[in-house]
């Protein structure tokens, strides 16, 4: 049902991630919608400097990611307090990166956005009016860890229509319990 929160989010962080052009922010945004919560778009939360070297093609070193994993685990942490859970759109290409974000959101799961260069090229090609673009795609290919064993998540091929991969990513979530968040004694 929409607008209703589900298995899927139940005070959780879904964390949607994959290169730029991946489609993270559309499938972030529907699935907020179909569960009833909010969502945190990771874009929002870089620095000017960050989106200055982006835009003009330049890769972020893990140092210039870092303040800004913080910044959005905060946001999403604010969200899970206020609605119950968050989805997140956030690249995560690293493995480091998801650690970060499993460390202050320890029952997150992620939904890999994987797909053809080609098809990511032509998206990126026809975006307007955001600073990351298609220079940025082989780097970022380079750069991608895909989810690893022991990390809670699904991937997902980007082919298919954004209403499919919705009702996928919310049908193999349901499948993954999210991980439970230990308490130090």
């Amino acid at each position: 049902m929409q607008g209703e929160p589900t298995s899927a989010a139940s005070d959780a962080a879904i964390v949607v991630m994959g290169v730029c052009g991946a489609g993270k922010s559309l499938l972030a945004d529907r699935l907020s919608q179909r569960l009833g919560i909010g969502m945190v778009e990771a874009d929002d939360f870089h620095s000017p400097e960050n989106k200055r070297k982006m835009a003009a093609g330049e890769a972020l070193s893990d140092a210039d990611r870092m303040p800004w994993l913080d910044a959005v685990t905060l946001a999403a942490k604010l969200m899970i307090y206020c609605e119950g859970g968050a989805v997140i759109a956030c690249s995560s290409l690293k493995r480091t990166y998801r650690d970060r974000l499993r460390a202050a959101l320890p029952s997150c799961r992620f939904i890999h956005l994987t797909g053809p260069r080609a098809l990511i090229a032509e998206r990126l090609a026809g975006r307007q009016g955001h600073f990351v673009g298609e220079p940025l795609l082989d780097s970022q290919l380079a750069t991608l860890e895909p989810l690893e064993a022991g990390e809670a998540g699904i991937t997902l091929e980007i082919s298919r229509p954004i209403d499919r991969l919705v009702d996928s990513a919310l049908e193999e979530l349901g499948r993954i319990a999210p991980p439970q968040a230990t308490i130090a004694s």
